[in-house]
């Protein structure tokens, strides 16, 4: 009896689990509207970030004026998390091109 252990079980699983399917740009209709459409989705997320930057920066601001720990840490919090956004944002083309071309085997 053949016993398959650590990647080369993986390694099997992946190769009677693969359908061979492959991306296809050419067989959907409205693919360029679709990519339209996550191009504009990209803008106004990036445009979110923007303000959430401006309106969080104010308030870190205006809490360490006005002594209030909290506030600061509230808004130092919301630059930091726009800031991580618009960086995922802006690489979301990259890294989903990168981890797409990424093989088993």
């Amino acid at each position: 009896m053949n016993v398959l252990t650590g990647n080369a079980f993986v390694r099997q699983l992946v190769i009677l689990g693969d359908p061979g399917v492959t991306p296809n740009t050419h067989g959907l209709p409205g693919l360029p509207a679709l990519r339209t459409l996550a191009g504009a989705t990209i803008t106004f997320a990036l445009v979110a970030c923007v303000v959430a930057l401006i309106i969080s920066a104010a308030a870190w601001a205006l809490g360490n004026i006005n002594g209030n720990a909290h506030f600061a840490s509230k808004g130092r919090t919301g630059v930091l998390a726009s800031l991580f956004a618009a960086i995922l944002i802006g690489s979301a083309n990259a890294l989903i091109r990168f981890f797409s071309g990424i093989s088993i085997g």
